[in-house]
């Protein structure tokens, strides 16, 4: 046989379209020829899988060899075709057996001495083999390097098979009944709650504690303003330790965009994720990008926290890059050839100083700030980035006197149990969080009684609020009453609402 055909599979953003790997021997001069678009990881596997076949005691054909990745039009990149290659040079020169070879798909890059080395979005690739087989009927197994086995076991029924050389995968097609092939691979993924910092190891802070609790409970976004050194960052990177715990279906789309970009830590199973890009990210880095697009840190965060700290200092366009994504949760990266969609369901965190020396407001150190330069600060972040964060709450500065005598705080284990019990009012009665509700969806179930009506409507108009924040307003009043379980959204909710939309400016 001079002709063999194998399965693997490409990466298209989150999509990983099925490649069919042809290899065909011919006579004539030697050569090694790969064709259908392949970058250049791809075409050095020539190298790689030659140095792998030798060194694993096989033949390397003298012969006319080519190598087609189909479709044409789909660019390929990475070493991950390796192994569909080499095993196809062994198929097609008779070297191993090539009748069950269309019952798997292959992916895994190729050391100089035949080991099989892990490869970048085997999640995403497991989970479209999988959903392929639900539609046609007919799933195929996977072979990959074992470094990825645990990852791409996550993807429930489906059949992993890893190794950790070339050659005990062509054992596995070799072996005759009886005799030892690959062993079916299972996840062993922990159930049990991640640990995060606590927010017990807080002193002070209740406003903001409490500011947090509420935008756990309904998925809003949150913005802290206050001078350095009260506890900013702390409250932030405890954060996650409040939401609520992740569905399996949230944390297999989490850890497929993790998969995308570095591959995905089977330890970090159903935690979510807490991203913190410095000032200095550029846009690409923010929402991804590039030649062949990866996700971003706004992707890498997906039902998880984006922590922006010193949000002022971002550069004005990469800041302006987050308005989209905020609204729709996902993002469309657009290339001549070719469009990658990637998820973008994340929770923003931001904080910054009120001003550039950071003491405005402050009760012992006197800010030397002048109300232009305040202002210019404060406008770095423009009003429509600003009008989309649900909740700006101020991070005072405490005494140092009172600082000490404050007592530990509340730990995160019992507010998350308040964050739970509202979640779950919320997915009870509308079937997702507060934030992501419609319009029709607010006028349905975040109607305030008269009084808090009249509040509402007075603050819109002092405060000159537009639409969208009138109707933010009303989904964190909505939160605040699930906390409460009262059905009816009252006064004090939405009195309490408002004040989480008056910390930086009237806005």
């Amino acid at each position: 046989m001079s002709l063999a055909v194998l399965k693997s599979r490409a990466l298209s953003g989150m999509q990983a379209p099925e490649v069919t790997v042809e290899v065909h021997l011919a006579n004539g001069l030697p050569s090694f020829t790969i064709v259908g678009l392949p970058e250049t990881e791809v075409k050095e596997s020539k190298d790689r899988v030659r140095a792998a076949l030798q060194n694993a005691r096989f033949e390397f054909p003298a012969r006319r060899i080519t190598v087609n990745l189909a479709p044409a039009d789909l660019p390929k990149e990475s070493g991950r075709f390796d192994l569909p290659i080499a095993l196809g040079i062994l198929a097609a020169s008779g070297q191993m057996p090539a009748d069950e070879l269309d019952k798997y798909e292959f992916a895994g890059e190729l050391s100089l001495s035949g080991e099989l080395r892990p490869i970048r979005g085997a999640l995403a690739m497991t989970y479209a083999m999988h959903r392929a087989g639900d539609v046609s009927g007919k799933e195929r197994a996977f072979i990959l390097p074992r470094a990825n086995a645990d990852e791409a076991a996550l993807v429930r029924d489906a059949s992993i098979f890893p190794a950790e050389s070339l050659l005990q995968v062509c054992a596995h097609f070799a072996a005759s009944d009886g005799e030892a092939r690959l062993a079916r691979h299972r996840a062993h993924a922990d159930a049990a709650r991640p640990a995060y910092p606590d927010f017990a190891e807080v002193k002070g802070q209740a406003q903001a504690k409490r500011a947090l609790e509420v935008a756990a409970a309904g998925g809003h976004s949150v913005l802290m303003v206050g001078p350095p050194g009260t506890g900013k960052s702390m409250l932030a990177a405890r954060f996650p330790g409040i939401l609520p715990p992740m569905t399996d279906e949230e944390a297999l789309e989490s850890a497929a965009v993790q998969s995308l970009s570095s591959g995905f830590s089977i330890s970090r199973w159903k935690a979510r994720p807490f991203r913190a890009p410095h000032h200095t990210a550029s846009g690409v880095a923010l929402v991804g990008g590039g030649g062949t697009p990866r996700p971003g840190e706004i992707s890498l965060a997906h039902r998880g926290v984006l922590f922006l700290d010193e949000l002022p200092e971002f550069d004005r366009k990469v800041l302006e890059v987050l308005r989209e994504p905020l609204e729709s949760g996902h993002i469309t990266i657009s290339r001549a050839a070719r469009q990658s969609d990637f998820p973008a369901r994340f929770q923003l965190v931001a904080a910054m100083n009120p001003c550039p020396c950071g003491y405005l407001g402050h009760h012992a150190n006197r800010c030397r700030c002048t109300p232009d330069v305040v202002a210019r600060y404060q406008d770095k972040i423009s009003g429509p980035l600003l009008d989309r964060i649900d909740m700006q709450i101020q991070v005072g500065a405490l005494p140092h006197d009172e600082l000490l005598r404050q007592a530990d705080g509340e730990p995160s284990r019992v507010i998350a149990e308040r964050v739970e019990q509202a979640f779950e009012r919320q997915l009870k009665r509308q079937g997702k969080g507060n934030h992501g509700l419609s319009t029709a969806e607010i006028d349905a179930h975040c109607k305030p009684d008269e009084s808090g009506e009249q509040l509402l409507r007075h603050a819109m108009s002092r405060l000159n609020w537009s639409a969208r924040a009138y109707h933010r307003v009303l989904k964190v009043a909505r939160t605040i009453a699930d906390i409460a379980d009262e059905n009816i959204i009252r006064q004090p909710h939405v009195a309490e609402a408002i004040q989480y939309r008056r910390a930086l400016r009237e806005h």
